[in-house]
């Protein structure tokens, strides 16, 4: 059967650090999986009980452990669904699909369906937020509110400007020593600061444990983009390398029928949100008319 860990060891390590991760937590959370045509996929389900029902993805080769950490502001205000995406680090199934097509938005429909709602809102980031972009495209119907935050799928730019992680990438797997890792990530984080110890970890574990993922998701179309009405806020960091913040809403702005945009200023692909800017998160997923 075909993995994406190097080793079953590897595997374990990656669960170790999630269910760590997890216990962290300050609301209580269950375990739900259900079933997709593409496999088995497994969800956190957590937040308030009787809250807004938020489907949330994760970062290409992190976990859902890890972005419910880094998105705990959601979770007093909303009956959060947290995904692990399939063929990604995690609990689902490890069928890998192709970024280049628009099997994710398939998948990710598949998953609201199993949710048995006709709609619902979605919050993703980086590369959770490309599959959001696909699935917009896929079900337009199924969208209700929507936040892409760093998204992948709008505006990608070449790979050559995310090639100064290369090198410390193969320094690093040369040598094992932290400081290049920590090189490697810091073209995405463009300040130290950014790299906090979960970010860190969760990055070591999966280069050191699984097949990394280079592929992000392709840029949707813009025709098939307009077909879904549903209030979208997207926000985008300025100084981003693999999605620059400029381009990504310009883009965003010309595809997305009903899009509301925020520019990160000086800030990175890695990069930690303001309290109103995590409020105003808050507030366009809450709101039940168009928000301006």
């Amino acid at each position: 059967m075909k993995t994406i860990y190097k080793s079953e060891n590897g595997r374990k390590h990656i669960l170790e650090l999630y269910d760590s991760q997890l216990e962290r937590l300050t609301v209580p959370y269950n375990d739900r999986y259900i079933q997709t045509s593409f496999g088995e996929t497994h969800l956190i389900e957590t937040g308030v009980g009787d809250g807004e029902p938020l489907l949330v993805f994760h970062g290409g080769n992190a976990t859902t452990a890890y972005n419910l950490l880094a998105c705990d502001f959601l979770l007093k205000d909303f009956h959060i669904y947290a995904v692990d995406t399939i063929g990604h680090p995690g609990k689902s199934a490890q069928t890998c699909l192709s970024a280049h097509n628009y099997d994710y938005g398939k998948w990710a429909g598949e998953v609201i369906d199993a949710l048995g709602v006709s709609s619902i809102s979605l919050f993703g980031g980086s590369f959770g937020a490309g599959i959001i972009a696909k699935t917009m495209c896929e079900v337009p119907q199924k969208m209700k509110r929507v936040v892409l935050y760093v998204p992948s799928a709008i505006k990608n730019a070449p790979g050559i400007r995310s090639a100064n992680m290369m090198l410390p990438m193969i320094m690093y797997w040369t040598t094992h020593k932290d400081k290049w890792l920590r090189k490697c990530i810091l073209p995405m984080a463009v300040y130290d600061k950014n790299i906090n110890d979960d970010i860190y970890e969760t990055a070591k574990r999966s280069i050191n444990h699984a097949k990394i993922k280079t592929a992000m998701p392709s840029n949707v179309s813009s025709k098939r983009m307009r077909s879904c009405k549903a209030p979208t806020l997207v926000m985008a960091a300025e100084k981003d390398c693999l999605f620059p913040g400029k381009g990504v809403i310009r883009r965003a702005e010309q595809i997305i029928e009903n899009c509301t945009t925020v520019l990160l200023k000086d800030r990175g692909h890695i990069n930690e949100l303001t309290e109103d800017e995590k409020q105003m998160i808050v507030d366009f997923l809450l709101a039940e008319t168009p928000f301006c």
